[in-house]
């Protein structure tokens, strides 16, 4: 994907859930297109590796536990501190547990976990951040899933991001004529960690950098396009 040639060079896009898989992808492919990036984890190392990588000028890693509300206004306030604005966010952060209601292994704590980074940590993202995408007219994306639209074997986790979905339209609504635009990014199964032993072999999967490049897709409308919704699947996946 090219460059916009309209985009204002000093934008910067906050990326939670930043050190792998789409985060990471969306990263990279932001700073080719010329965006500079905050990159927010709980891993340490490796969002300071990817920071690294794309170097001090286009990059900040900022360690953050989203399920903690403190920790998420740290990361937003030496973002600002850093670059001055965000114009961008997009909230990635989230797991998976095998989470089934009927005999299921997982503990209450596990649960506990992932319900607040899943449905607790999107929501705080969304609260801190989007005054300042007022001030920018920016954009505020989220990471849902095709599970949040459809019934799934991993059924609190599935319930986790229909809750993401009510959440974004519910934002979406919220931010009318404050010219901040709300966009929903549907993945089905991508090649990332996230999906390690959850898909039978075989399952058509997409590539990290095929979100990222959706990401863009909708970044890159012009201020009077709204891009609501994204569902994306590889070709093959029947739900």
């Amino acid at each position: 994907m090219k460059t916009d040639p309209h985009m204002n060079e000093n934008r910067v896009l906050l990326i939670t859930g930043a050190s792998s898989g789409i985060g990471a992808a969306t990263a990279r492919i932001a700073v080719e297109n010329g965006y500079r990036v905050v990159l927010a984890a709980r891993s340490c190392s490796r969002i300071n590796a990817i920071g690294n990588e794309l170097g001090c000028d286009h990059a900040i890693a900022i360690p953050c536990d989203v399920a903690d509300w403190s920790s998420q206004e740290k990361m937003i306030n030496r973002a600002l501190e850093r670059f001055g604005r965000i114009d961008a966010v997009l909230a990635n952060a989230g797991f998976s547990k095998g989470s089934p209601f009927f005999g299921g292994r997982d503990k209450p704590e596990e649960w506990r976990e992932m319900v607040l980074v899943n449905v607790f940590g999107a929501a705080a993202t969304a609260r801190l951040t989007l005054p300042e995408l007022v001030k920018t007219k920016g954009h505020f994306l989220m990471t849902g899933s095709v599970v949040g639209r459809i019934t799934s074997i991993r059924n609190l986790y599935s319930a986790t991001k229909w809750a993401v979905t009510g959440m974004a339209h519910a934002i979406r609504n919220e931010m009318t004529g404050t010219g901040v635009r709300v966009t929903l990014i549907e993945p089905g199964v991508v090649d990332t960690p996230f999906w390690n032993n959850l898909q039978k072999p075989g399952t058509p999967e997409l590539k990290a950098e095929d979100i990222a490049n959706a990401v863009m897709y909708a970044l890159f409308q012009p201020p009077h396009v709204d891009v609501n919704e994204i569902i994306i699947r590889p070709a093959g996946q029947p739900h």
